[in-house]
Formats: structure tokens, sequence, C-alpha cells
């Protein structure tokens, strides 16, 4: 999963931190310059099928229970939703990552629905709803740790991190040792073996992590100031699909589903 920081030494190290899982893949670099016409709301409703661009191997956003059961996650349930209240059926297709962007500039869907970071490079290229995800970076260690509740208190001691990820950047530039690792489960383990003082990652895998798991022996100590928004992509200049998308929305908010989902998934509401 995705996000960051104040603390960070540079702007454009802090964009990349809160791309989230899209930061340097599909759409990062402003799309093709050849696209499909923008997506026609009136085509929508008179079809009766709003068309989603979406990984189906992405838990808990879009997934397969068991690895071979129907589609769900967050992202699926929130834009189904979403589509029942614009009077229209949400239709599924399965893209990797990889290929999601290219396949939403080809018209072979309507709009993508994964978890898109919303960033200044792909807004020249892509038109956004509204966000139904927002999420910050945190600290995690263990739940008896008193020495560490900011980013500063990170100098000199030891975070356990993916080297690949953004989050290993952070741990860096905040003064941390790191102890490299393939993954969030690796990380929690060092950390209750007493090996490592800390962990940095995104707010979402805690909060999914600890909505499956109940770990007590782990807590968040720190909360980055700056956070990643995602939201629906679609075609640029689907004027009028953003604006019946983000109505949508606006009503699931007013109305709680957006919180009930955020709470099946995740324990907490993440989607503002």
């Amino acid at each position: 999963m995705n996000h960051r920081l104040s603390i960070l030494g540079s702007a454009a190290a802090l964009m990349l931190a809160l791309a989230g899982c899209s930061s340097s893949t599909p759409g990062g670099d402003g799309g093709s310059s050849e696209s499909a016409q923008a997506s026609s709301l009136q085509e929508i409703q008179d079809a009766g099928v709003l068309t989603v661009g979406t990984e189906g191997t992405y838990k808990p956003f879009s997934y397969h229970e068991d690895g071979s059961g129907d589609l769900t996650g967050y992202d699926v349930e929130v834009i189904t939703a979403v589509a029942e209240k614009m009077g229209v059926e949400a239709e599924f297709e399965e893209t990797q990552w990889d290929a999601i962007f290219a396949g939403l500039e080809a018209g072979r869907f309507d709009v993508i629905a994964n978890q898109v970071s919303i960033t200044d490079q792909r807004e020249e290229t892509y038109d956004f709803s509204v966000p139904y995800t927002v999420s910050s970076g945190v600290i995690v260690t263990s739940a008896d740790n008193e020495e560490i509740s900011s980013f500063e208190d990170l100098e000199g001691k030891t975070t356990a991190q993916s080297l690949t990820s953004n989050w290993n950047e952070l741990a860096t530039e905040s003064g941390a040792n790191v102890e490299p690792v393939e993954g969030w489960a690796q990380s929690v383990t060092l950390l209750e073996q007493g090996r490592v003082d800390a962990t940095i990652n995104d707010e979402l895998t805690y909060l999914d992590y600890q909505n499956t798991t109940r770990n007590d022996g782990i807590k968040i100590a720190a909360t980055t100031d700056e956070t990643s928004r995602s939201a629906v992509a679609v075609r640029k200049g689907s004027t009028e699909l953003v604006d019946a998308i983000d109505a949508a929305l606006d009503e699931l908010r007013a109305d709680g589903t957006l919180a009930e989902i955020s709470g099946k998934y995740f324990g907490s509401d993440v989607s503002e």
C-alpha cells in the first residue's frame, strides 16, 4: 500500500512518498498523447452499465475472497454503491496495474477504482472524483514504547523497512538505521521480538492488519501531517461523469455508507 511527512528533505521526495501504490507506475508519466474520447454520462446511463477497471488482486481494496470467490474489497464496494446511486450497474474489468491506465485511455472501461492517488502529474492527464480514501503515513512501535512519539525521535533508532519502498527513504531521512525486510509482516515480527524500535508504513496497512489480527502489542506512535488522497480516475474531459460520481459519493458520505464500508475493511472511517 501507499504515503508521508513534512520533515522530508524535498517536496519531490514527499510527493513520491504520498503517491501510494501507484507512485512510480503507469499514469505517473502523464499517459499517452492519444486517448479515447471522454466518457459520456448519457451513454453510460443509456447502457445502464458503468465499466470499472480494477486489479482484482489488491487486498483489501480489490480482490477475490479465498483467491477464487466473488470480486470484493473496499474499492469494489464503494464504486458499486456509486453506480447504484447513479442508477446503473458496475461491471468490472480486471486488469494488471501496469496496464490499467492504458486500458482507461483506450476506452476499455469508463473509470478506474483501484486506490489511484491524486497527484499533480496525473491531474494533467486524467480527471478525478472527490477522494474516497484519505490516508497518512504512520510510525508503528511496540505498545509499551515511550521513546518514540515523533519522526524526530527516530534519530539513531532502528526501523524495519523494505528497501524498495518510499518508507525506507522517509526512515533514512528521519535519521533511523534501517533493518531491511520483505514487507509488513516481517516488520511486525521484528517489532514483537524487540529487534527493531519501529517501522514506518501506510496507515491503511496498519488499520487493515489490526482489523483482521487485533494485535495489542503494537501501536501508532506518530502520524505524518500530509495525506494521500485516492479517487475514481476517468478520462480527461469527462466532466458530467465526474459530477455524477461526486454527487453519488457525497450522498454515500452523508448517509453513512462510506463510513460503513470503511469500518468493514479497516475498523475506522478512511473515507475522509
